[in-house]
C-alpha cells in the first residue's frame, strides 16, 4: 500500500515519493512552510519535521549575559547571602557548647607544665632506680654480718651509730654542686617528696639539669634540696 503524502494527505507513487523528515512527499509538496519554494535533498532544512528554506528556517535565540562588574557583584552578594544561616547559627551558639581560648604565653606555660608533671611517673622510675643502686649497700651489711649471736650483744650500741653512715650516704645522693645558681620566679608547691618547695625570688644553688623540664637544686632560704621544674626559674 503507497503510503500519504505530508502535505496534501493524498497517495504518494513511488515515481513522485520523496522520503524526508520521517514522511513521504509529493516532489511539488516538499516545498518551504512559508514561501512555498520547492526544496530538494540538498537545500532544505528540517524544524518539527517541517521542510523550511534556509531564509526562513526558525532560529533559535540564545540570551547572552555579559559579565558584566554588576552581574560579578551580585554574584558575589549571592554567594555571601548563602553563608548567612550559617553565621547566624555560629552567633547563636557561640559561647555555648565551646569556647575560644586565646593561645597567650600564659596558657603555654601552664600546658608545658602539665605536660612535665605527667612525667612524674618516669621521675618516680627515675628516683627508684637511683636508690635501687644505693639499695645493695645497705643489705650487705646485714649479709656480712654473718655473725648475728655473737654481735646481739653489740647491735644494742652499735644500733645508733648504724643509721649515721646511712643518713650521711643519704646526704652525699644529691649531685656535686656545678656552681650555677638560678632565681625562682614563681612560687612553687612540692607535689612529691622527692620535690622540694620554693617562693618567687628564693635563690636556687648547687643545681643541676636532670632532663629538659626538670633540674636538682638546694634552696638557699631554707636548705631543702630536691628536684624542681626548670620553667620556674632563670639562671642568675
Amino acid at each position: 500500500m503507497n503510503p500519504l503524502c505530508g502535505r496534501c494527505n493524498q497517495v504518494v507513487y513511488p515515481t513522485e515519493k520523496v522520503n524526508c523528515l520521517d514522511k513521504y512527499w509529493h516532489k511539488g509538496c516538499f516545498s518551504c512552510e512559508i514561501c512555498k519554494m520547492t526544496l530538494n535533498m540538498k537545500n532544505y532544512k528540517g524544524f518539527d519535521k517541517r521542510p523550511y528554506c534556509n531564509a526562513h528556517y526558525p532560529k533559535t535565540n540564545f540570551t547572552c549575559v555579559a559579565d558584566t562588574p554588576e552581574n560579578l557583584r551580585l554574584k558575589q552578594q549571592t554567594k555571601m547571602q548563602s553563608q548567612v544561616h550559617y553565621k547566624e547559627d555560629f552567633e547563636k551558639n557561640k559561647g555555648k557548647g565551646f569556647s575560644v581560648v586565646a593561645d597567650t604565653p600564659e596558657l603555654q606555660r601552664i600546658k608545658k607544665t602539665q605536660d612535665q608533671i605527667s612525667n612524674i611517673k618516669y621521675h618516680e622510675d627515675f628516683e627508684k632506680m637511683k636508690t635501687g643502686a644505693d639499695a645493695p649497700y645497705q643489705p650487705t651489711t646485714p649479709n656480712q654480718g654473718s655473725y648475728q649471736q655473737p654481735a646481739a650483744s653489740q647491735n644494742y650500741h652499735h644500733y645508733e651509730p648504724t643509721p649515721e653512715p646511712v643518713r650521711q650516704a643519704a646526704a652525699a645522693a644529691p649531685p656535686p654542686s656545678s656552681g650555677k645558681r638560678y632565681r625562682a620566679v614563681y612560687d612553687y608547691n612540692a607535689a612529691d617528696d622527692d620535690e622540694v618547695s620554693f617562693m618567687d625570688g628564693d635563690i636556687i644553688v648547687d643545681v643541676q639539669q636532670i632532663d629538659e623540664g626538670w633540674m636538682y637544686g638546694r634552696v638557699e632560704r631554707t636548705g631543702q634540696q630536691g628536684m624542681l621544674p626548670s620553667n620556674y626559674v632563670d639562671q642568675c
